[in-house]
């Protein structure tokens, strides 16, 4: 009878020990499941951060418009440090806690990882800013962002034929991906146009001193620099380059956005006139545009980049999607149906006009950033 009676309160011990820790955390039952993955710590963290921030602001708003057919929206985000390894780890945990559509990854290497995993579970992935070609290589796959060689691409001819611009030197990181990809199509692009490479230098991902490089470029009698890289290494590289008495033109892609970030005091002076490819500029007189840049900055400090449009944009495209596909409540999500409706949907969004082809790949028109007077204009 002890025996009994000792099982019995260690059996209710445990049962109000798991309905303890279950009511610890947020109920998501009861609403659809946007997950979000990028980085928020380490060196890419301002693109995660951003990302994760836009996503909160556009589900607040589509919650306070009655969400979705009625249903409100909840985000549960998490780090990956742009890490393909921790992507599908955190991959792992949104599931575990419900995830209805992925919104990422941020960064290409890690939302590249990701493909095996999603394409498995055939769960709705759009990645807001993953631009290497194979991020969307799968059926469930979407990117509110341009290709890396559609970047490359359009860079060349906008430097060629609209700066005028007939000598380059190119600087790249020869272990990233989304380097690569727009440094090829570039290269390949402003050769057939009539462009000559004066100097072509890269530098591994790791990389710290970049004098060697900014010496070899100082030497040629290139009109300007390409610099298809992210912002973290680019301010690195454009400090050095002053050290080095290289005072040329600045051209990049979207990953330049943000840079001025990564630069103080005098320094931010070096990047004045930048002109880097992007989607959204937040001092862009439109009205969506001035109303998001408005929430945003008030909520966290700061204006917003490019990444956060994007991820704005990609919460807002579930919810096109949602409502297409007719769901009415968490339980009557079907994968193929949210798959099918990305296709037959359109979003006047933050970062353009936008429809999607069978390949996943946005169709919407590309837009050109300045910096003036420390500040992003849109050209």
């Amino acid at each position: 009878m002890k025996k009994a009676v000792r099982f019995f309160a260690v059996a209710l011990a445990a049962l109000m020990l798991l309905t303890t820790l279950a009511g610890c955390g947020e109920d998501y039952s009861d609403k659809i499941v946007l997950g979000g993955i990028g980085p928020v710590t380490g060196t890419a963290s301002t693109y995660g951060t951003s990302v994760r921030n836009a996503m909160q602001i556009a589900i607040d708003e589509i919650n306070a418009n009655g969400g979705v057919n009625g249903v409100k929206l909840a985000m549960i985000f998490q780090d990956d440090e742009a890490d393909g390894t921790k992507a599908k780890s955190a991959y792992e945990t949104l599931m575990d806690k419900g995830m209805d559509i992925l919104i990422g990854a941020v960064t290409s290497g890690a939302s590249v990882a990701l493909n095996d995993l999603t394409a498995k579970d055939g769960i709705l992935q759009i990645t807001p800013s993953a631009s290497q070609i194979e991020a969307a290589q799968n059926p469930n796959s979407f990117r509110v962002c341009f290709t890396d060689p559609l970047q490359g691409i359009a860079m060349a001819e906008y430097a060629y034929q609209t700066l005028g611009y007939k000598k380059v030197a190119i600087i790249h990181n020869h272990d990233d991906d989304y380097s690569t990809g727009m440094y090829q199509a570039f290269v390949e692009r402003y050769k057939e146009l009539g462009g000559t490479i004066s100097e072509d230098v890269s530098f591994s991902k790791d990389a710290s001193d970049f004098s060697a490089q900014m010496t070899k470029i100082a030497a040629s009698d290139a009109e300007f620099l390409y610099m298809p890289i992210y912002a973290e290494k680019a301010a690195q590289i454009v400090i050095t380059a002053n050290e080095k008495g290289v005072n040329l033109p600045l051209v990049g892609g979207d990953g330049l956005d943000g840079i001025l970030e990564y630069l103080t005091g005098d320094n931010a002076k070096l990047v004045e006139g930048l002109i880097f490819l992007t989607p959204f500029v937040s001092t862009d007189e439109a009205a969506n545009v001035k109303a998001f840049t408005e929430t945003y900055t008030k909520k966290y400090g700061k204006a917003p980049d490019q990444f956060a449009a994007d991820a704005y944009d990609a919460v807002y495209l579930a919810k096109l999607a949602l409502e297409k596909a007719g769901v009415t409540s968490p339980d009557a999500i079907n994968n193929a149906a949210l798959i099918a409706a990305m296709t037959e949907i359109e979003l006047d969004g933050l970062t353009g006009k936008m429809t999607f082809d069978a390949n996943g790949e946005p169709q919407k028109g590309a837009k050109v950033a300045k910096i003036e007077n420390g500040v992003y204009v849109a050209q």
